[in-house]
């Protein structure tokens, strides 16, 4: 169906036993992001192209890309709470940039 954008929503809650900085969440992002992809290589193997990732490999995936994402969405909390950053303001920007792209056409 043209015009019409698939999304994926997912609400996730702003760790309230940590105190991050935005270093310490950019850092950590990119360690979680390193995991993803380590867990991507030891499941493809050798022959990474052709090796079939399974039912139980695709959800161990699936938790490191929410790790992933968990970490993203603290980021987002620490650009609000620390530097007054409208993230909505900030998602607009984003899916105009994706638009002006050609990532999205709606």
């Amino acid at each position: 169906m043209k015009g019409r954008v698939q999304t994926k929503t997912i609400s996730l809650p702003r760790p309230n036993k940590l105190n991050p900085s935005l270093e310490s969440t950019a850092l950590k992002l990119m360690e979680e992001a390193g995991e993803l992809a380590a867990a991507i290589i030891r499941f493809r193997g050798i022959d990474r192209e052709k090796a079939e990732i399974g039912p139980d490999q695709a959800m161990a995936l699936s938790l490191e890309l929410l790790d992933v994402a968990q970490t993203a969405v603290t980021m987002m909390f620490v650009l609000e709470e620390q530097y007054g950053i409208d993230m909505s303001a900030a998602l607009d920007e984003h899916i105009a940039k994706l638009m002006r792209k050609g990532y999205l056409a709606i």
